[in-house]
């Protein structure tokens, strides 16, 4: 069974950082995509980033590039989201996802993943 706990929202101030977690158990994860989305009130869930678990080769949508960085601890089996110059409009609920991705599957579909944590809340005031 696999379970995915996220950590690490909060609340902060425009400019601030903050850095998620995600513990993932109940695999080995040497063959899958990690993802991380977002959901604010009123919207659809969002891709934010993803990383494969063997190459560490990671992906952004355009929105976090040069502020979020993804990464992985494979000892900890753990993902992390580290959120830097955070902005109001990052406000979101933040989910963490896992799912067997080919190399040629669109990882910024949501649909695509098979497992997803509970969420964690990150508010950003102005």
């Amino acid at each position: 069974q696999v379970q995915l706990v996220e950590s690490g929202g909060g609340l902060v101030q425009a400019g601030g950082s903050l850095r998620l977690s995600c513990a993932a158990s109940g695999q080995r994860f040497s063959s899958y995509t990690m993802g991380w989305f977002r959901q604010a009130p009123g919207k659809e869930r969002e891709f934010v980033a993803r990383i494969r678990w063997t190459s560490a080769r990671t992906s952004y949508t355009d929105s976090v590039k040069g502020r979020f960085t993804i990464s992985r601890d494979s000892a900890k089996n753990t993902v992390y989201l580290q959120m830097n110059s955070l902005k109001p409009e990052d406000t979101a609920v933040y989910y963490c996802a896992a799912g067997r991705l080919s190399e040629l599957a669109p990882t910024w579909d949501r649909y695509r993943y098979d497992y997803w944590g509970q969420g964690t809340q990150v508010t950003v005031s102005s």
